[in-house]
């Protein structure tokens, strides 16, 4: 009988209802629910499927050398590092993503992140708490102009909100095209030339050796003193020493970050007592119907895995060989 892992430090009723949905649809199928590294290493020896999210794994600092019966990886986000950097992840190990659902929730997530920072909604939350009535004139997002670097399904959804609040949209792609809501397109070597224009700068593009603290000190050096960084992209993507150097010394005036190249970010880490930070705790794509748009793709690669479809599977990021 196939044996499926889900192995996930999610909330117990979040979980559940991946392994409910996966029971009824599958009742042929064992399936193993694990939260913690320890159950996850002997359960992992005995799965020929697991389901996770990558950073989960590079958060447990999980390994995949016991996987030795694993053949399908289904990544529960669209970022794999975690999974296919994995040195001990066998080539015969097919990988699957949930590509193309992030559009509407992450779009979102950066919209918030933008007019939190702009209103100081963090600093009207202070000021309640301690019953304090403080005034100061809003930032509009009217006539600003926002900047997304990595343009895919995301930024395809997030260019038309910008534009519904009257913003000038600018993608910066490694792939020029032209795309509606867009008002210009640039590639990746033209972002020193645009930064200076950019009132909001918008991290959507996947993490790699490539991009790795490709947001660095001379990126905020060429930013507005009156710009923001909203990070909804990864961690990594963030030299974060220069990050901090940049909010301290004004050098850009706030950010909204739900990505960290350490996850949980540190109780000491210096980004939690900024007063121009807002910290979501990668957030942004996790949202109340996110199982809804999961299980399509879901039920889809597992009908073919089972079926020993290998081609028919959607989302593949890493054929097995």
């Amino acid at each position: 009988m196939p044996r499926l892992l889900i192995l996930l430090t999610l909330p117990p009723d979040v979980t559940e209802q991946y392994r409910a949905r996966l029971s009824r649809l599958f009742p042929d199928i064992t399936i193993d629910v694990v939260a913690d590294k320890a159950k996850a290493e002997s359960a992992i020896k005995a799965a020929d499927m697991l389901l996770t999210f990558g950073q989960m794994l590079k958060n447990l600092k999980f390994d995949l050398k016991d996987a030795v019966n694993l053949k399908w990886i289904q990544a529960l986000g669209t970022g794999l590092d975690g999974i296919t950097d994995q040195p001990a992840l066998k080539p015969s190990v097919t990988v699957t993503s949930l590509h193309g659902v992030h559009g509407a929730p992450v779009s979102e997530a950066a919209m918030a992140g933008m007019l939190a920072l702009s209103r100081d909604i963090p600093r009207f939350a202070r000021n309640q708490d301690t019953r304090t009535w403080g005034r100061w004139p809003a930032k509009l997002l009217h006539e600003k102009t926002v900047g997304i670097l990595g343009i895919g399904v995301i930024a395809e959804a997030l260019a038309p909100k910008c534009k519904a609040f009257g913003m000038t949209v600018v993608g910066i792609t490694s792939a020029k095209r032209q795309l509606a809501s867009f008002d210009s397109m640039h590639g990746i070597d033209e972002l020193p030339a645009v930064l200076p224009q950019l009132d909001y700068l918008v991290l959507l593009t996947p993490y790699s050796p490539a991009t790795h603290h490709m947001i660095d000190a001379k990126v905020f050096a060429a930013m507005k003193p009156t710009a923001y960084l909203i990070n909804v992209a990864r961690g990594g993507v963030v030299d974060e020493d220069a990050m901090v150097a940049a909010l301290r010394d004004k050098k850009i005036a706030g950010a909204a970050l739900d990505v960290f190249e350490n996850e949980p970010l540190p109780p000491d880490h210096p980004l939690w007592s900024m007063p121009n930070v807002i910290i979501t705790t990668h957030q942004g794509g996790f949202c109340d119907t996110y199982v809804d748009l999961a299980m399509p793709i879901l039920e889809r690669n597992m009908r073919c895995f089972l079926n020993g479809d290998l081609k028919g599977m959607v989302n593949v990021a890493r054929p097995a060989s």
